[in-house]
């Protein structure tokens, strides 16, 4: 540890290197939490229908995509796709595309969870007023549960931002990534993996503080 030296990491580093990986990475996270939501909702209205031919798939769906590491899918859709389509499609739109498919199967079980928590009183008042499904979903039940599942959500897209290190294993050139080829440029590989553990850390530490602090005002509300 008396040998590393952090001088060399100074600001013309981090915006030559390392900016670029971290606003990918801050990009990723933001269309895979959006994406993984509106998806991840469908499907757990799909699984909530009572409609076998809409349950099944997505249930078939949601337990597939748990029930296989992350960077496996990230590396079956970026070597797999090519030869389907026959073309590459690049290590960031790969990563974007695998990130949405995959974290929707997430949400879904967050979205469905949070549906369910709902009282069934508000669902008969909705229905006794004459709304249709549809009406009644959108306008009372939603609502109510992203409410109630929004400390679970933020903390689903900290665990994301976390797992967009793995977009390394494709070449993407996520925040890890910069602080790797920044390492490699400076000579100083040991010390821009210590630097880049800080950094997610930090970031991560803070959001779910402030989740937290979230939570109890959301608490205090109920």
């Amino acid at each position: 540890m008396t040998h590393l030296d952090f001088s060399l990491f100074n600001w013309d580093v981090v915006t030559g290197f390392i900016l670029k990986g971290f606003y990918f990475s801050i990009f990723l996270t933001v269309v895979a939490t959006l994406g993984g939501i509106f998806f991840g909702t469908l499907l757990a209205l799909m699984r909530l229908s009572g409609r076998k031919w809409l349950d099944v798939p997505a249930a078939i769906y949601v337990n597939g995509m748990r029930s296989i590491p992350l960077v496996m899918v990230i590396l079956g859709f970026f070597l797999l796709v090519p030869y389907a389509i026959g073309r590459p499609i690049g290590a960031e739109y790969s990563a974007v595309i695998t990130f949405v498919a995959f974290e929707a199967a997430y949400f879904s079980e967050i979205m469905r969870a949070g549906i369910q928590s709902i009282p069934r009183g508000q669902v008969f008042a909705g229905q006794a007023m004459g709304m249709t499904y549809k009406q009644n979903m959108t306008l009372v039940i939603l609502p109510q549960a992203f409410r109630n599942m929004l400390p679970v959500l933020l903390t689903q897209t900290i665990i994301l931002f976390q797992d967009t290190s793995l977009v390394y294993a494709i070449g993407a050139y996520d925040l890890l990534k910069g602080f790797e080829t920044a390492g490699k440029n400076m000579g100083r590989p040991v010390e821009s993996y210590l630097l880049a553990a800080v950094l997610y850390f930090i970031i991560c530490f803070a959001l779910s503080w402030l989740v937290k602090r979230l939570h109890k005002k959301i608490a205090i509300i109920r």
